[in-house]
């Protein structure tokens, strides 16, 4: 069953390959990092209730804060949904270096897809349930 926490926080380990020759975090990471706690997100919240759901990312918007360095083994990633529509809602996950930093906000707008035809499909009542279980205020 889904908690009541609106906001969903996941630790993702880094990889010797998320850093670039800068030294710091590269950016696709970011993006990387982000679409992992969604896939956890989905697999805690659905799959293991005995549900699918299947989305597509719309659109991805990523802004960086500050640089996430070597240092940070991992990242802990706070996902919230923050508007929820007929057939899409919209995400802001904060990725937060090992001081707690907010270093990057990913914000993306996910489809619901009927997984048979890839086509977009209406969110169900219990889906949006979910969801607005995990949006924010």
């Amino acid at each position: 069953m889904a908690d009541n926490n609106p906001a969903n926080t996941h630790i993702i380990a880094l990889r010797w390959n998320d850093f670039d020759r800068y030294g710091h975090l590269n950016n696709c990471a970011y993006l990387d990092i982000a679409q992992e706690a969604r896939i956890r997100f989905t697999k805690e919240q659905f799959e293991n209730n005995g549900q699918e759901f299947g989305v597509f990312v719309r659109r991805a918007e990523v802004d960086f804060l500050r640089p996430v360095m070597p240092d940070s083994l991992e990242v802990e990633v706070v996902s919230t949904v923050v508007e929820i529509g007929n057939t899409s809602f919209k995400t802001v996950q904060e990725i937060k270096d090992r001081q707690g930093r907010v270093c990057g906000i990913v914000t993306c707008v996910l489809v619901a897809v009927d997984l048979s035809t890839a086509s977009p499909r209406e969110i169900t009542q219990q889906e949006r349930g979910i969801l607005t279980a995990k949006a924010g205020e």
